[in-house]
């Protein structure tokens, strides 16, 4: 299992994306999905939510669901709505695989979920680009407005990104400059195409 960090806008999903179409056999679980369910609360109350927090995230049911995973058994991985700041109710069935790449700004800030990783990984941005990173992100997909983009990024996401995120990075075997760095990409590609030839000649197929 491997752990992929990094401010929010780093690159880390987009890197996470080409380890797992580069290589057969291997899944990705992004931390988002596991947003708590707040039901209780009116939308006006979720949106103030400071969902960078790393109490905003059921960790410990990703956890459990890792643990699942590597005894051989299928997962059923939340949905969540960015929109209404809910989970869905359709879940996304998710079998073990060779690999499983987990990414989320807050994967190595939680020490129990940290264990669970063989190889953590942390995608180092500037701030300028992550914040034009993610003002084109929410509005474009999350239909945000620039100026509650902005209000978030100042009150939540920068906080906390001093707080938790930028030190999680000591725990990284790995720090990726820059965001989507290709050499380095196709370092951690080289990585795990070596470990699952090793570990997992039956199940692993490299891909064409």
């Amino acid at each position: 299992m491997i752990g992929i960090a990094g401010g929010s806008g780093s690159g880390k999903t987009t890197i996470a994306a080409a380890v797992v179409t580069a290589l057969s056999g291997v899944v990705l679980i992004e931390h988002d999905a596991y947003y708590r369910h707040r039901p209780e609360l009116s939308l006006d109350e979720r949106t103030k939510v400071n969902y960078d927090h790393p109490a905003s995230l059921e960790t410990e049911l990703l956890i459990e669901h890792l643990r699942m995973l590597s005894k051989g058994t299928a997962i059923d991985v939340p949905t969540y709505d960015f929109a209404s700041h809910l989970r869905a109710a359709r879940t996304d069935r998710l079998e073990p695989a060779a690999v499983v790449v987990v990414e989320g700004i807050l994967v190595l800030a939680d020490s129990d979920l940290r264990e669970q990783f063989a190889l953590k990984i942390y995608v180092d941005t500037g701030p300028d680009i992550r914040l034009a990173r993610r003002l084109s992100r929410d509005i474009e997909e999350r239909g945000r407005t620039t100026a509650s983009v902005l209000e978030q990024y100042f009150e939540f996401v920068r906080p906390m990104h001093l707080e938790f995120v930028e030190p999680s990075k000591r725990y990284a075997d790995l720090i990726i400059p820059e965001g989507y760095n290709p050499a380095a990409v196709a370092t951690v590609i080289d990585m795990i195409r070596t470990y699952l030839g090793a570990r997992h000649p039956s199940i692993y197929l490299p891909s064409s």
